[in-house]
């Protein structure tokens, strides 16, 4: 695996019972996932020469975050080493602009959109946004019809941003002057009137063997995933089978091996468009440890590796994943004391990182037949462990 964050972590973790001897091309030794893989190579994953000596002897390449360059990811293929996600399919991931263009094809409803070259041209995009109000599933851009401001918008450099990073609500000319700066192309997008975000989970396998996990509602704070709850609650169950289904064919128009989050928008007026795509297990998919038959992790390795995929059902009515934020309260033994003497059923995961403001250092799962209940147990122990909430 390329990577040694946390989703490195648990997926080692999850080939573990299957006795895959699992590699690690790491940052640094002291990453996440480094601390705990007994076969560890430091190195740059943008050197082509590192990533080649490091897939040497690998039966199977796969990643934690989507930043290896494509060109490399072709020159490993063409090396004959079996790159799971392939550069056809996580292009997709890597470049907003290619995945716009790629959903629009296949006839995917996405916000409207097009790359925009400096702030005028944004404030132009914004001007054609409020020229046609209408939303057209499927499409991506509309002509302007010379009417209306448009602001705000949203803009988005289309290589490198995640958790809210390279990421622009802009409310005019000026204030979108900030994204243009690094140098790269920005896709400008409508921002959308939704009611809530939700993710499709699924996996897929080399001989297209794919399984859906139950559509979540996703709670966001500051651009940052919070709060994962499973299934989405009140969810219409036409519009979630929709969202898997239209998941389930992303990944296979895409050429997708392994694991998919596709990022849903909840429209105001009860549609559903695509936000985002992560073509490798996602935070969103964290509530599957505990509370589905299979996680993601352990389908992502199954799906890698060609095997048979897990069952992808919840064990409970309702599983709640809450997202522990580094705060000022670095001592986690006397937390755990707390935690677990509260909530015996309560599951923790660490990350093994520093404890920083702000930094995601880990989550809880909690899970059960009464919502309210599972949603105050995942906030308290999450809160607790952050320090914020102190008895």
């Amino acid at each position: 695996m390329v990577g040694g964050g946390q989703l490195a972590r648990m997926t080692h973790e999850a080939g573990i019972p299957l006795g895959i001897k699992f590699k690690l091309l790491s940052d640094t030794p002291q990453d996440s996932a480094a601390q705990v893989v007994s076969e560890v190579v430091v190195g740059d994953y943008r050197d082509l020469d590192t990533l080649r000596a490091f897939a040497r002897g690998c039966d199977v390449l796969t990643f934690d975050h989507e930043h290896v360059p494509t060109a490399h990811l072709r020159a490993l293929e063409a090396d004959g080493i079996p790159v799971r996600p392939g550069p056809d399919a996580l292009v997709h991931a890597q470049d907003k602009g290619v995945m716009r263009a790629k959903l629009d094809a296949i006839g995917v409803p996405c916000p409207r959109h097009r790359i925009v070259s400096d702030p005028e041209d944004a404030a132009r995009f914004a001007a054609e946004v409020a020229g046609d109000g209408a939303q057209r599933p499927g499409e991506g851009r509309w002509p302007a019809d010379g009417s209306g401001g448009g602001f705000p918008v949203v803009l988005k450099t289309v290589r490198g941003g995640y958790d809210g990073k390279g990421v622009w609500v802009v409310r005019s000319s000026k204030e979108a002057e900030e994204p243009f700066r690094a140098g790269v192309p920005v896709l400008a997008e409508e921002k959308v009137d939704f009611a809530r975000e939700l993710a499709a989970n699924i996996v897929r396998s080399p001989h297209g063997q794919a399984v859906a996990y139950p559509v979540v509602e996703s709670i966001q704070v500051d651009g940052v995933c919070d709060t994962v709850i499973a299934p989405a609650p009140g969810l219409d169950p036409e519009l979630a089978g929709h969202a898997q289904e239209l998941a389930l064919r992303i990944g296979q128009e895409l050429g997708v091996v392994g694991h998919l989050a596709v990022e849903l928008f909840e429209t105001a007026d009860g549609r559903i468009l695509v936000n985002e795509l992560a073509m490798r297990p996602h935070n969103s998919g964290h509530w599957t440890q505990d509370g589905a038959i299979t996680s993601q992790f352990a389908n992502h390795v199954r799906a890698v590796l060609d095997l048979p995929l897990g069952d992808p059902r919840p064990r409970a009515r309702w599983t709640v994943m809450a997202n522990v934020l580094g705060g000022d309260y670095p001592d986690m033994y006397s937390a755990y004391l707390h935690c677990m003497a509260r909530d015996p059923q309560l599951k923790i995961h660490m990350y093994g990182k520093d404890v920083k403001p702000g930094r995601k250092v880990g989550h809880v799962n909690t899970y059960g037949d009464d919502l309210a209940e599972v949603r105050e147990r995942a906030a308290h122990a999450a809160g607790y462990l952050r320090g914020t909430i102190t008895e």
